[in-house]
């Protein structure tokens, strides 16, 4: 066997694997910041710029606890609620978190010209990761199927 036969048949040796560049960590989701911190810091923004650019003029957002205002519920329990009002406060939504989480229950709700909301709604129930733009994208539609921001 010649010099070169016998370095071929050298059980090949493993080279160390190529030194991996560290993995960057990726920045948490702003979905995942506790509730009440996404609701006021993200998603209100969020939802009052997608409003704006749809029109509404006059929109006034606020976050409370509170109970749910549908007649005929009565007894409900207090549970974390967007309100939103524009048209002077004619037109009315909101959006419902009984559970205090986005990925958990969520319903819509909507009256006009002051009357009580007679009907609560599921609200993207289909969806398996909700996301801050799937919550903003969910109300225009919502809100755009009423026709209270555009007329077809």
């Amino acid at each position: 066997m010649s010099e070169e036969e016998k370095e071929l048949a050298k059980p090949t040796e493993e080279k160390p694997a190529a030194a991996k560049a560290p993995k960057k960590e990726k920045a948490p989701a702003v979905e995942d910041k506790p509730f009440t911190d996404f609701i006021q810091q993200d998603y209100l923004p969020a939802l009052q710029t997608a409003l704006d650019k749809q029109g509404v003029k006059d929109l006034s957002l606020s976050f409370a606890q509170q109970k749910i205002a549908i007649a005929g519920l009565n007894a409900a329990e207090e549970c974390w609620q967007i309100i939103g009002k524009f048209q002077g406060g004619q037109r009315q939504f909101n959006l419902y978190f009984p559970n205090g989480d986005i990925q958990s229950q969520r319903a819509f709700s909507c009256a006009e010209n002051g009357t009580k909301t007679s009907t609560l709604e599921p609200f993207l129930i289909d969806e398996r990761k909700i996301t801050l733009d799937l919550m903003v994208f969910g109300v225009v539609q919502r809100l755009n199927a009423q026709k209270w921001l555009k007329r077809n």
